[in-house]
């Protein structure tokens, strides 16, 4: 059954290629517990009209998620999240969030914020979510 909670985004500016915020979605979704083994993702074709992207694009992450064992095609239904998948330990997830920070922090600091400036920011995005 397809999770109707769990929602991507993509930021075609950020410099990563939209394949890859997919995939990296997708993992920390996984990681966080949001998807679980057996959930099924969103068509090819339904995920690039909801984030308005070339369905090869989405198609090229589903793929390749499926190489590394993430996921597996399910004839006639679509992706969803293998049994071999489970959610890793606070460490490790915080430790894939850090690379996605420090671009962020960096260009705080770089207009001028300081650091109970930028956390606002980040904490303010936070409450808009929960919204």
């Amino acid at each position: 059954m397809i999770n109707p909670s769990i929602q991507f985004e993509v930021h075609p500016s950020s410099g990563v290629p939209i394949y890859r915020q997919l995939m990296e979605q997708v993992r920390a979704m996984i990681a966080s517990g949001q998807l679980a083994d057996g959930d099924l993702l969103p068509s090819v074709r339904q995920m690039a009209d909801e984030l308005q992207v070339n369905m090869m694009t989405v198609s090229k992450a589903w793929s390749r998620l499926e190489v590394e064992g993430v996921l597996e095609r399910v004839r006639g239904t679509g992706m969803r999240v293998t049994s071999g998948v489970a959610s890793g330990p606070l460490k490790e997830r915080k430790a894939d969030l850090k690379p996605l920070v420090e671009p962020m922090v960096t260009r705080g600091q770089q207009l001028g914020l300081t650091d109970g400036q930028i956390l606002d920011v980040v904490k303010s995005v936070l409450k808009e979510r929960k919204q």
